[in-house]
């Protein structure tokens, strides 16, 4: 069994690492300089490291070679540029499946990973050639530190996700599988929106009762847009949803809790990008949202307010106050 990570970020190094700890596993990524950088250290100097490489992980800089003889491609690479990587794979003619870690919309299409997977790789049903996602509650500082991880796994084949489920299954993480790729997506992407909010919350000093109102709310939102998209409803109760939701609202590594802290602390955005030094995909995710639901009767009040501030100035005081003067409402997934 051979695989192959494509991505080095932090979570791209923790799931190499976790593989190659039972499995021969390729390591690639599109920096060269980062790549030299990993090989002389054996280890992810920009990310995690404090963690040396296990010997089965072989760091590759050349796509073709990286992908050739592997019997799953795991993607890792940002949303931005997931489309881009699907498009190599192609190019190259590498069909063993693809199961990618990224979470997010796609920027200027409003596009979620398993529809840009669906144009680029085509059908399933027609192809035969099957993909999926991995994802749950789980930093990558707590998985390459080998704590117990638990996440799921959807694919588009219950063969190919108990395939894929069984290659990450093993020392600290567990994997359940599934096969609402849409819920696991959705789930994954709108997450980060919500840890914003709640990040602007705890930065404002508003304690445990909004954080939990945001949680519970937030939850709602991401189950309306589900549903919408034809996503199962039980997923949003699982790993991929309530459980990464509330990982990523309260937890301490959390990208997307930061930016909303920093934010309620008076920081520019762009500032806070820049000291960050990760990607926070949802800053990106709460306009591409709107951008979606803008035709749509679909209401998503804390996304809104999280992209007023993002995008439109608002102060994160002013979007708090306005969620507050809401009109009552019954307490329903439904707007």
């Amino acid at each position: 069994m051979k695989i192959c990570v494509l991505g080095a970020g932090a979570w791209g190094t923790a799931l190499a690492i976790h593989l190659s700890k039972s499995y021969p596993t390729k390591f690639w990524a599109r920096n060269s300089g980062h790549l030299s950088g990993m090989k002389k250290a054996q280890s992810n100097p920009l990310y995690l490291g404090d963690f040396k490489f296990p010997s089965l992980l072989d760091i590759q800089d050349n796509l073709k070679i990286a992908l050739s003889e592997v019997d799953l491609i795991v993607c890792a690479v940002p949303t931005s540029g997931f489309r881009s990587i699907l498009k190599l794979i192609n190019e190259i003619d590498q069909s063993a499946p693809v199961i990618w870690a990224n979470k997010g919309l796609e920027q200027g299409s409003a596009k979620l990973p398993h529809e840009i997977a669906f144009e680029e790789l085509g059908d399933p049903k027609k192809t035969n050639r099957h993909w999926g996602v991995v994802s749950g509650p789980s930093f990558a500082a707590e998985l390459v530190r080998s704590l117990p991880t638990a996440v799921t796994l959807a694919s588009t084949s219950q063969k190919i996700a108990m395939f894929a489920a069984k290659i990450f299954h093993h020392h600290n993480m567990r994997v359940y599988t599934s096969e609402d790729v849409v819920g696991v997506s959705v789930g994954g992407a709108l997450k980060n929106v919500i840890a914003i909010a709640a990040g602007i919350s705890d930065g404002m000093g508003f304690g445990n009762n909004a954080r939990a109102a945001l949680i519970t709310r937030g939850l709602a939102e991401i189950s309306r847009f589900g549903a919408h998209l034809g996503a199962n409803q039980e997923t949003f109760s699982g790993l991929a949803g309530s459980g990464d939701l509330v990982l990523t609202c309260t937890g301490e590594y959390s990208r997307n809790r930061e930016v909303g802290i920093q934010l309620a602390k008076g920081q520019s955005l762009d500032v806070i990008l820049k000291n960050l030094g990760h990607v926070a995909e949802g800053v990106y995710t709460a306009t591409e949202v709107i951008r979606r639901i803008n035709n749509l009767k679909i209401e998503m009040p804390i996304t809104s307010e999280v992209n007023n501030v993002i995008q439109h100035g608002k102060s994160p005081k002013d979007a708090v106050l306005d969620l507050l003067g809401r009109s009552i409402k019954p307490e329903s997934l439904n707007p």
